[in-house]
């Protein structure tokens, strides 16, 4: 009777003891009867299904995972709504969610961090829907590309202010100030952290926080080579002397450009001869970079069938980003690889990014950005 009883307590012991050593989430999805609930993990190099249920009419669920060693990132998701949340050690995480309104009306207890990541979500949303109706009004010609540009960048910025007081910097050892980092708006992300210094800050705040914290989470690595990166990558240029080919002028009309395009193919520019041409250097891993193809791409369905082409230089570092967000634009489009060290930015005189150049049909330079009021007027002329 004694080995027996000995040998329960053990049993107890053993399941207790494994027991703190998991999390565990759970809660009620109402209206969702029948529809499956799927359990992930939000890792650095992608989403990992752990766990799903089929829901029944009571809507209730509880998945549990082991303790993460330093905090991360999970959500759950019903067809293509999902809830971001944290967990930082053995917590119960309760959600409770209406399935219409899943990813925006749910509510969330027993992690201070998920609710913090909520408050980032429903201003993420709201910053969504800002953007898509100033879209709309521009597409309608409601407002003119001028006031659009300004709009956004205005909306961005006090997005990205309010962000940065009360989320990043307020509390940088925190999952919600990673999370607030890599937030998304058309698919680009909202703090850069490759070619923007005051947004490199933002994600040096919170690397320096965790690489306190958890020097050996991977996350913390990950930031930490993020920031370096950026770093290089914004740092001032070495003062050149860059020598022109006076030959190369005499003969191609503008200074000469040959780079690769998405599929690999040498561009030159001089190729455009006998047409209208936008030289464009910009960078798409940016803030404004949304709205500047838009109006590029507003002048480009207006004018292309009368002989008009765009030639754009992009100067991203990272060169996945500029293939899959300039896979669907109808123009020419190729990437300089020395980034802000690029010769054509000191033979071209460029200061800011973007900044364009008109080229006329017979391939000579015919006025910058800086100088130009109207730029479809501008284009009309050369026409």
């Amino acid at each position: 009777m004694k080995k027996i009883l000995i040998l329960a307590l053990a049993t107890l012991a053993l399941g207790a003891c494994q027991s703190d050593k998991k999390f565990h989430v759970k809660g009620e999805v109402s209206g969702a009867e029948g529809k499956m609930l799927y359990f992930e993990a939000s890792q650095i190099d992608g989403v990992v299904a752990l766990d799903s249920v089929k829901l029944r009419a009571s809507g209730t669920f509880d998945f549990a995972g082991n303790r993460p060693e330093s905090p991360e990132f999970f959500r759950l998701r019903v067809d293509n709504k999902v809830i971001n949340f944290s967990v930082d050690s053995t917590e119960t995480v309760t959600i409770k969610a209406p399935y219409e309104g899943f990813a925006i009306d749910y509510q969330v207890e027993g992690s201070p961090n998920s609710e913090r990541i909520k408050e980032l979500t429903l201003k993420q949303a709201r910053l969504q829907q800002d953007i898509n109706d100033l879209l709309v009004a521009a597409q309608a010609r409601r407002i003119t590309n001028e006031v659009f540009e300004d709009s956004l960048a205005t909306l961005m910025n006090t997005y990205k202010e309010d962000v940065k007081r009360h989320y990043i910097f307020a509390a940088p050892n925190t999952a919600a100030a990673y999370f607030a980092l890599f937030q998304k708006v058309n698919n680009f992300l909202i703090f850069d952290p490759l070619n923007s210094k005051e947004d490199i800050k933002c994600f040096a705040a919170v690397a320096t926080s965790l690489n306190n914290f958890y020097p050996h989470a991977l996350r913390s690595k990950n930031l930490y080579n993020v920031v370096i990166k950026g770093m290089k990558n914004t740092r001032p240029a070495q003062e050149r002397v860059v020598e022109l080919d006076e030959e190369l002028v005499a003969e191609t009309g503008v200074i000469d450009i040959s780079l690769r395009d998405l599929r690999g193919n040498v561009c030159k520019l001089s190729d455009l001869t006998g047409k209208v041409v936008l030289l464009d250097f910009t960078v798409y891993q940016s803030n404004v970079s949304v709205a500047h193809n838009f109006m590029l791409r507003d002048l480009y369905d207006k004018y292309a069938s009368r002989g008009f082409e765009i030639y754009q230089v992009a100067l991203d570092a990272d060169e996945h980003f500029w293939k899959t967000t300039a896979g669907n634009l109808p123009w020419i489009t190729v990437r300089d690889g020395n980034g802000i060290y690029s010769t054509n930015l000191a033979l071209y005189n460029i200061q800011d990014l973007p900044t364009y150049f008109l080229i006329n049909r017979a391939n000579e330079l015919s006025d910058r950005s800086d100088h130009i009021d109207d730029l479809d007027q501008a284009i009309r002329k050369l026409l």
